[in-house]
Parts: structure tokens; C-alpha cells; sequence
């Protein structure tokens, strides 16, 4: 219970920060080109806070959090009086009108520089993305790897971490070939090219992109000595203390952690022997099994952690910069969201990324309420990713979006006259059924995977 509220409170600070800002974009640009605001809203529907400011707008809180709107004097919806008219949206030039719709994604985009240039002059804790295995006769296994190998680059693009690989192999999905420079076990610079023709993403495997071509991050030593055993668990029940090393689990000898966990998950509620080292003695204890279910599917549970080596030194950083040089990366990284994100609307028109992708207000909140739970500097990072995304998707040229208003402007300026307001209210018809389609969609593929 206290993980939905704490996703719900998360979910409505994100909303409200970005809706805010994307609002604020088109208020502040037609205040400046000399258009009359009436209501500045954050969300819809009933206003639950109201106050009229000495400009005359009002400003409002509305029930619904999912938006807000900017409402200006406009002779096509008001009775503007002839000393008004100036002041009307529909009186200003094709440019000024232009300005004013596009002034809300462009305060997405700004947005994002600012907070991914706070989040870096704070400082992220990083792990070098670093490949310990490839998965065999994955697209990966194409490659001659000389492990461990650290992943540098992805078509050209620097890669410092796994975030930034994953996001990378994200655009390079439904190209023919990936390239990728890393930095070999005998640090010797490589390029390595792989076959991508055949991969497809879909979400239902909820892997990152690397993982799905068959890379598998460096992970250190993991011993079958027992670290911890939780309270109350099958290995709890049946003796199991730590620092106990796991010698043998239903008759068969391990030396590896990897096989003693796959052997567990298999044998759910089963009751088995299990033999292990305790003060140079071996034991051998009755244990059953507990039984755990994830997607439909159950999977046998011990309750212990093994113990395992400290990961390098040398493969942990922080990411962290100074203002100038912060800046700089806020406004690159920002930029290649904001490629990726159309890249990715492309492929998904083109069936190259399931429509299974696609996320809903639940899965933004819980991606709130996880990021913010890890830290403001987390949260900062998906604040962005989602303010980029709400600015990208504003652009689409769909009637009731940004976008479409941008497509009808321009051609007006084709045809030197505006669109016939039947054939408006037709796109706007068209445009809303496409966008309710799509948050149908979104908000199915959220509620399977709650399901699930």
C-alpha cells in the first residue's frame, strides 16, 4: 500500500512539473507576442484551486492531472470586442500563432537540459558497462569477444554507462548492422559488428536491449558460501546458518552458485536433501522448498544471498561535472532522447517495436515512484526521459496535439488562407480517435503487465 501511494505521489509531481512547464512555454510566448490569456490550467476538469492575477488570467488547479490547457482570446470561440481583436490569438501572424504552439514542447525540451544538467553537476554513481558472458547462439555469439570487455562506443555513440548502452541499442533496432567499440581484456581498442536484421524487441521479455542480444553485464565471483539467510524461510526452517557452504542440493555436487539457483527455481515445493560445509563438517538437512509466482509461472525459493566478491574499483564513477561542461552534456543528452524518441515512434509505425512497448500513467508511475525511491538524481534522469518525450509527442501531426495545429499553420501559409474549420472538425474527429486508440493501448499493455 505504501509503494502506491508512494508511485501516485511521484506520479503526480512528474505530471505536474512537466504539464507546468509545457503550459508555461506557450503562456509566456503568447504573452509576448501580445495574445490575451484567460485561464492557465494544470490538469482538467473542475478546478480544484482558482485564483484571477492581476493580468486578468486565471490560474487554475483542475481535477484531472493527465494535462492542463492555455486558453487565449480567440475570435473564433469568444465575442471579442473591436478594441480586443489585437489581442486575440487568431489576429497574430502565421509566425507569432507558430511560436506560441510550438513554445510548449520547446519548454519540454529546456526542461530536460536543466534538470539533466542539475542531475550532473550533483554526481551519478556509474558502472563502466563492462560484458562478463555472452549468451550462446545469441546475435552477440556472432562476435569475436575477448572478455571482460568494456562497451565504449555503439555506431559512434559514447557510451559511459549501461543506461547509455541500452538507449543505444535501442536506436539501432531494425537497422541491418550495429557497430560496437570496446576496450578488450588486454585493453586493446576493437570494433565489433553484429547481424541485427532478425532482432526484434519485444516487451513482454522486460530485458534491456544488451541482454536480448545476448550480452550479460560483468558480475563479480558469486560463491555457494551462504551469506545470508532471511528470517522465516524455507532455508531458516530447515538449519541452514551462515557462512554454510552449499556442497550438494537432491543428490547432485555443485561448485557454482548459477546451477544450485536454476536447480531451486525448478524444484518448487519440492522437499530435498541439502548437503553443505559447516566448521570443515558436512551436514546433510531436509529443506522444502517455498514456491514463488511471476509470470504465470512458479518457481522454487531457498531464502538465502551467497557470498560474492567486491565489484572493482575500477569499474565504479561517478558521473559528475562542472556548470559549463554539465551544461554541455544536458544539451547533448537531450538531443539524443530526443532522436531516439522519434526513431522509436518511426519504428513502432513500421512494426519493428511491438505496440506492447507502449506505456500508460501506470507505468510512468511506477517508473516515478522506483526512480524516485533510488534518489533525487534517478529522478531527475526520468524526469527527463519523460519531458522529452511528452515534447516529441506533442510535435506528431495529429489534429488536437501541437503538432497538428503546426500542420494546419503551415498550410495556411501554403494556400494563404486557413483550413475550413468542417475540414478542422473533421481532423480533430479523426485525430481524437487515433489518440484515444493509442491510450487504449498504452493503458492495456499496463494493466497485462500488472497482471502479470
Amino acid at each position: 500500500m505504501l509503494d502506491i501511494i508512494w508511485s501516485l505521489g511521484a506520479f503526480i509531481v512528474t505530471l505536474g512539473v512537466l504539464v507546468t512547464f509545457h503550459e508555461f512555454g506557450h503562456f509566456w510566448v503568447a504573452r509576448k507576442c501580445g495574445v490575451k490569456v484567460l485561464t492557465f490550467s494544470v490538469g482538467f476538469g473542475k478546478a480544484i484551486w482558482q485564483r484571477e492575477g492581476r493580468d486578468g488570467t486565471v490560474y487554475q488547479i483542475s481535477r484531472i492531472p493527465l494535462g492542463g490547457y492555455v486558453r487565449m482570446l480567440d475570435e473564433r470561440v469568444d465575442e471579442v470586442p473591436a478594441s480586443q481583436r489585437h489581442l486575440s490569438f487568431n489576429g497574430k501572424s502565421i509566425w507569432q500563432r507558430a511560436a506560441i504552439i510550438a513554445a510548449g514542447p520547446v519548454a519540454n525540451f529546456l526542461l530536460a537540459i536543466v534538470v539533466l544538467w542539475w542531475m550532473l553537476m550533483i554526481g551519478v554513481a556509474s558502472v563502466k558497462p563492462v560484458v562478463g558472458s555472452v549468451t550462446e547462439g545469441s546475435i552477440a555469439a556472432q562476435a569475436d569477444w575477448r572478455l571482460p570487455a568494456e562497451i565504449q562506443a555503439v555506431n559512434g555513440q559514447a557510451t559511459a554507462d549501461w543506461q547509455q548502452v541500452n538507449l543505444a541499442f535501442a536506436g539501432a533496432l531494425g537497422d541491418a548492422q550495429v557497430s560496437i567499440s570496446v576496450l578488450d581484456a588486454q585493453q586493446r581498442q576493437r570494433t565489433l559488428n553484429l547481424d541485427i536484421r532478425e532482432w526484434r524487441l519485444n516487451n513482454d521479455e522486460q530485458q534491456p536491449t544488451f541482454v536480448s542480444l545476448g550480452m550479460q553485464p560483468f558480475q563479480p565471483e558469486i560463491y555457494t558460501d551462504i551469506n545470508y539467510v532471511e528470517e522465516g524461510s524455507p532455508a531458516a526452517q530447515a538449519g541452514v546458518q551462515v557462512k554454510d557452504k552449499i556442497l550438494a542440493l537432491d543428490g547432485t555436487l555443485y561448485q557454482d552458485w548459477s546451477p544450485i539457483r536454476d536447480a531451486i527455481m525448478a524444484n518448487p515445493g519440492a522437499t530435498v536433501p541439502l548437503t553443505v560445509l559447516r566448521d570443515g563438517q558436512e551436514l546433510t538437512l531436509s529443506v522444502t522448498l517455498g514456491e514463488r509466482t511471476y509470470n504465470d509461472t512458479s518457481y522454487g525459493y531457498l531464502g538465502v544471498e551467497p557470498r560474492r566478491e567486491a565489484y572493482p574499483e575500477d569499474y565504479r564513477f561517478v558521473q559528475q561535472y562542472g556548470i559549463v561542461d554539465g551544461f554541455v552534456q544536458g544539451a547533448e543528452r537531450t538531443w539524443n532522447l530526443m532522436v531516439l524518441s522519434v526513431k522509436m515512434i518511426g519504428k513502432l509505425l513500421t512494426g519493428t517495436v511491438s505496440v506492447t512497448n507502449l506505456s500508460g500513467p501506470v507505468a510512468i508511475a511506477e517508473g516515478a515512484g522506483v526512480s524516485a525511491s533510488y534518489g533525487l538524481v534517478y529522478f531527475l534522469g526520468f524526469l527527463a526521459l519523460i519531458s522529452v518525450n511528452l515534447g516529441i509527442i506533442n510535435l506528431l501531426p495529429l489534429p488536437m496535439l501541437d503538432g497538428g495545429h503546426l500542420l494546419f499553420l503551415a498550410i495556411e501559409g501554403v494556400r494563404k488562407k486557413p483550413v475550413s474549420e468542417r475540414v478542422q472538425e473533421i481532423c480533430y474527429r479523426i485525430g481524437g480517435a487515433l489518440i484515444f486508440a493509442l491510450m487504449v493501448i498504452a493503458i492495456s499493455n499496463d494493466v497485462l503487465r500488472l497482471l502479470k
